[in-house]
């Protein structure tokens, strides 16, 4: 293994707590060895799958999808810039959606606050006589369907 850290100087090299490092241990994000004492010892490259850990986070993604995307990296050496950009490719087009979706959401969020109705079974501009009802339940013009 690198030089390896113990679970403090990973705390302090990431921000986070210690009772958040093991969650994310007992989760299977990170894979730390032991010493010869049982003590947990983590691999340098755990710096960088921990930032991750809490960018994707931050960006909306779960604890099951991080970890399905961070199995997409090596175990036993630190991941070298080829093996982020393969990873990274698939995040680039669910990111790509997303930021799309928030951008209809954001701009069709201000037509509604500038028209001031706030009501969705009566408003003239977005929904006129309740059409997105016909459509289904929920947000419909949100989740793709289109108005007439």
């Amino acid at each position: 293994m690198e030089r390896e850290l113990t679970i403090g100087v990973l705390a302090q090299r990431t921000g986070l707590s210690v009772s958040a490092i093991r969650f994310y241990e007992e989760r299977g994000l990170v894979r730390p060895g032991r010493n010869a004492g049982g003590q947990r010892r983590f691999a340098r490259s755990d710096i960088r799958r921990l930032s991750f850990v809490m960018i994707a986070q931050q960006l909306g993604y779960t604890i099951a999808e991080i970890g399905a995307r961070l199995a997409e990296l090596p175990e036993g050496r630190a991941p070298n810039a080829r093996d982020w950009e393969r990873m990274a490719r698939g995040f680039r087009t669910e990111l790509d959606a997303r930021i799309a979706l928030m951008q209809d959401f954001r701009d069709r969020l201000d037509g509604c606050i500038g028209c001031g109705c706030l009501s969705l079974d009566r408003c003239k501009l977005y929904n006129p006589d309740d059409e997105a009802s016909l459509k289904g339940a929920g947000p419909r013009y949100l989740m793709g369907d289109r108005p007439r």
